[in-house]
């Protein structure tokens, strides 16, 4: 088993608060350890709980689950941060993955089994969700398609129905519902027109914490919406990705005769943590950590 902070916390209790609260907790992608840094630095200095999570396509890159749940756990004891976090696997189409994540400590973890039929989501989800809640995780399951580039597959928007939301909802007893309600993963085309009507139904039938997946590039007049519609996680990458490249672009261009990979990557971090600050006071969760 890994190890686990005191201050890593399941993903349902920062949820069921931000419903109260009236506010989102940010999920936001580690593309490389210097982000566990960016994300964590910026939740202590907003006071706000904070999604680190993992992409499933990235835990081998990054090192496994076991280095990525040590060094997240080591960075919050050497930076003293004591806001809530939860530890995040993102996007998992296996069951065995999830399990894996889970005994690495993390304490919250995504099965995603939403290319499926209804009947083999709910199945896949059920399981992960019986080993799970018996270790302490917070499960996240999905209905419909997310458009875009998801993990390396490319998709289009396929949104939820609202009846196999709820029957996935009841019949697995997930704690967080990611409907796919005309979201994207990476850039949008146009400005994105989110299924309001549906969102608000999908809540009211299954009163569970909803996540909104490929939140970059959304109007901020959307993401208030979607919050007041029982959005509790909103999900973050593409914009932080865009900040670090854009920064890492320029510190190189105007220092042509620099190779001090240190000097280059902090200007990257620098550039993360600033979006995922401004983030958090987009979503309402700075102050927020108790």
């Amino acid at each position: 088993m890994g190890e686990k902070s005191s201050v890593l916390v399941p993903l349902n209790e920062m949820l069921e608060d931000a419903l109260k609260g009236n506010y989102a907790v940010g999920h936001f992608n580690i593309n490389s350890f210097h982000w566990v840094e960016a994300i964590l630095e910026a939740a202590q200095e907003e006071n706000s709980p904070v999604i680190v999570a993992s992409s499933n396509r990235l835990i081998d890159y990054l090192g496994g689950f076991q280095s990525i749940a040590y060094f997240v756990n080591k960075t919050i004891e050497a930076k003293n941060i004591t806001v809530p976090v939860a530890l995040h696997l993102d996007h998992s189409d296996s069951v065995e993955r999830c399990f894996e994540a889970i005994d690495a400590g993390y304490t919250s973890v995504m099965i995603d089994g939403s290319h499926f039929p209804i009947e083999k989501n709910i199945e896949l989800t059920k399981r992960v969700v019986d080993y799970a809640h018996k270790h302490g995780v917070s499960v996240e399951a999905e209905v419909g398609t997310v458009g875009g580039n998801e993990d390396g597959v490319i998709g289009n928007i396929n949104y939820a129905d609202p009846q196999e939301c709820l029957r996935l909802v009841e019949e697995s007893q997930i704690d967080a519902l990611a409907a796919a309600l005309g979201s994207v993963h990476g850039p949008y085309k146009g400005e994105p027109k989110l299924g309001f009507a549906e969102m608000k139904e999908i809540f009211e039938l299954t009163k569970v914490p909803l996540v909104l997946h490929g939140a970059s590039g959304i109007p901020l007049q959307q993401i208030e919406k979607a919050i007041e519609y029982g959005h509790a996680k909103i999900n973050v990458n593409t914009e932080c990705l865009q900040a670090w490249t854009n920064s890492v672009y320029e510190y190189i261009d105007s220092h042509k005769d620099t190779y001090d990979a240190p000097s280059i990557l902090k200007a990257g971090k620098q550039a993360v943590k600033a979006v995922v600050k401004e983030k958090m006071k987009d979503f309402k969760s700075s102050n927020k950590a108790n």
